[in-house]
């Protein structure tokens, strides 16, 4: 909130404000006065000029998708909330398995917690824009019921959900253990080992490890490897009280989950959600993607990112049936849609790529038409062919970690239908328009803040604004204060308008790669690179791929004196890098540089992209062997020894 104090007279309401709120409300308690006053704050007082209304319990409460799960309980009790290969629930258990979560959380000192009985305190909290008092709890797991039950049990202890993705190494989950603050990680048994060494990690810089609930799929009464604070996840839940009383937000402004951008290692970005903006962006996906009551969806977007685009939530507000997947695979998405009748499901790009170019023996005709939501890297126009002669419905979106998952949809016209082929999928794969949680969004000229022409050419950078974008940064006010700078959330990201008002996203303002749905930062790759003895310099693009979107390719050039090939760099960099994000390309050669010694990244796309994509998919391939699949380097070496 530090630019709210810039302007001297947001200083003389502030202090009138408060001095108001101190002398009409000494009685009040301390919690219930600190409330009121960022309220009296924080919200304008027009509507009261209107003789006779008034703001009260009768008819208002804060915004909150916990309130989905209450709901679900009563209207859908004996419906199925949650499959899991054998494991079946209802949505009467997930209810009750949610309350004895958050209150075994509540008993190992997971809450809100007392705000103390000081004014000048309780002011500094408020002008920090920090509530000291909410403690966050991280979740290191996969697609499985116990994630998807963190995602309510969390809040509804009064906590803070802090997602982090699968695919991070130990150093990384360490870096963002510490800066999260997470008194507790929900840890998957398959990932025990990356847990182990980002405490590891922790203890030698003297952080104090949370406490770690061991997710279990066999009868292990406790982690092995860990103290005796460790617990095991359906030993604690037994020990909760289905009784609970659900711990509500005390304003809908509230943060219910922390998500993570793809940041440098020394500056993590932790994207802050709001209980209203998940409400919100909750029942604005629901309705613009055609959801209705009792769905079935497929669990093929991760639930770590953008807490599964918030339909984690939404699969309670209707009803769903949530098909969990630990592994996707393209065997798994056809045996579940055809098992259990799926009806919705979302991926990035690769996991249409999985499905159109996965064996024909993996295949199986679908019940009927399911439909898909993709975002990222727009799909080349033979996926979404492939896509609609197997039965699927594909729409088209896109979006940030820091708009909650989807920002623009691009929402289909009828007369779009009599189009050719061709047509049909360069109009799919443009990005749309706003989507509904958003009030506006445009593309602009980042210095004059103009609209650029809506001409189809003339490229600016997409901005937002609206219900559906971040609270902000944590602890990071300087990023918070750039990103909404000239009163819109700066995207990064470049595109053109086209004349019917739909954005097309062109290029990615910062160099990011976006592979299999996730960014990857090229500063990054090419800092850890330049670690390389035999380097002298190097540059990192995306390649485009047909199965991921893009993979990172590196243009090296090798200090004089020096011989290695592409597998030792690639090596180098899955040694000291997620797999995701190491260079799947490495060409040798010198790099472009313009007048004053910039590198002509502009050039090295071309080179990547006249490459063609690198995976052809000629064999069954399995998008979590992909992250680790020594074939990968054998491609490389092949595609070398060949040309």
């Amino acid at each position: 909130m530090n630019h709210f104090f810039k302007n001297h007279k947001h200083l003389t309401l502030l202090a009138s404000t408060f001095n108001r709120f101190v002398s009409s409300n000494l009685s009040k308690k301390p919690r219930a006065l600190f409330s009121s006053f960022a309220n009296d704050l924080l919200e304008p007082d027009s509507w009261k000029s209107m003789e006779g209304l008034v703001r009260c319990k009768a008819n208002y409460a804060p915004l909150s998708p916990i309130s989905f799960l209450e709901r679900s309980a009563t209207v859908y009790r004996d419906r199925t909330s949650v499959v899991y290969g054998s494991l079946k629930f209802t949505w009467a258990e997930t209810h009750q398995r949610c309350l004895k979560l958050a209150s075994a959380l509540s008993q190992l000192g997971i809450s809100r917690g007392d705000v103390p009985e000081m004014f000048c305190f309780a002011l500094s909290i408020i002008l920090l824009g920090v509530n000291l008092f909410i403690l966050k709890v991280a979740a290191l797991a996969p697609n499985v019921p116990a994630m998807y039950e963190l995602h309510f049990a969390v809040p509804m202890a009064g906590a803070v959900f802090c997602t982090l993705n699968t695919r991070h190494d130990s150093n990384m989950v360490s870096i963002l253990l510490e800066h999260s603050e997470a008194k507790i990680i929900f840890v998957d048994h398959q990932l025990l080992d990356i847990a182990r060494g980002a405490l590891d990690l922790l203890e030698k810089t003297g952080t104090k490890s949370p406490m770690v609930v061991l997710i279990s799929e066999s009868d292990v009464s406790s982690p092995t490897g860990f103290s005796s604070s460790s617990y095991e996840y359906e030993s604690l839940l037994e020990n909760g009280h289905s009784g609970f009383e659900i711990r509500q937000p005390e304003s809908e402004w509230d943060p219910i989950s922390i998500n993570y951008t793809s940041g440098t290692t020394s500056r993590p970005k932790g994207v802050v959600y709001s209980h209203r903006g998940a409400y919100l962006n909750t029942l604005a996906t629901l309705f613009l993607h055609g959801i209705g009551t009792m769905p079935v969806y497929l669990w093929t977007v991760p639930m770590f990112h953008c807490n599964g685009w918030c339909l984690t939530w939404g699969m309670a507000a209707q009803g769903g049936a949530n098909v969990c997947l630990r592994k996707v695979s393209p065997k798994d998405i056809f045996d579940s849609i055809d098992q259990h009748k799926v009806t919705h499901m979302a991926g990035a790009p690769t996991v249409l790529s999985m499905i159109v170019n996965s064996a024909v023996s993996d295949q199986k005709p679908l019940p009927h038409k399911v439909e898909i939501m993709t975002g990222g890297a727009p799909p080349p126009p033979q996926i979404f062919f492939k896509m609609e002669e197997l039965g699927f419905g594909v729409s088209h979106l896109y979006g940030l970690t820091e708009t909650y998952g989807p920002g623009t949809y691009c929402s289909w016209k009828p007369e779009w239908d009599s189009l050719p082929l061709n047509e049909r999928s360069k109009m799919k794969a443009r990005q749309g328009v706003q989507h509904l949680g958003l009030e506006d969004v445009d593309v602009k000229d980042p210095v004059t803040m103009e609209s650029v022409p809506a001409d189809g050419k003339t490229i600016g950078e997409i901005m937002l604004r609206g219900n559906t974008v971040m609270s902000g940064y944590l602890k990071d006010s300087k990023a918070t204060e750039d990103a909404f700078r000239g009163g819109w959330f700066r995207s990064g990201d470049l595109a053109v308008k086209h004349s019917d008002g739909y954005i097309e996203v062109k290029d990615r303002a910062k160099d990011i790669v976006i592979t299999g749905g996730e960014n990857v930062c090229t500063l990054e790759v090419e800092t850890v690179l330049y670690n390389h003895p035999a380097i002298l310099e190097v540059a990192v693009v995306g390649r485009p791929d047909d199965l991921w979107g893009q993979t990172p390719c590196a243009f090296v050039k090798l200090r004089e004196g020096f011989d290695v090939d592409a597998q030792d760099i690639i090596k180098f960099c899955q040694d000291r890098l997620p797999r995701y994000m190491a260079p799947r390309t490495v060409i040798f050669e010198d790099l472009p540089r313009n007048s004053t010694g910039k590198v002509q990244k502009f050039i090295l796309r071309e080179k990547a992209k006249a490459l063609g994509s690198l995976f052809r998919m000629p064999y069954h391939f399995d998008m979590d062997d992909a992250w680790t699949d020594e074939r990968t380097t054998v491609y490389v070496n092949s595609f070398f020894t060949r040309n």
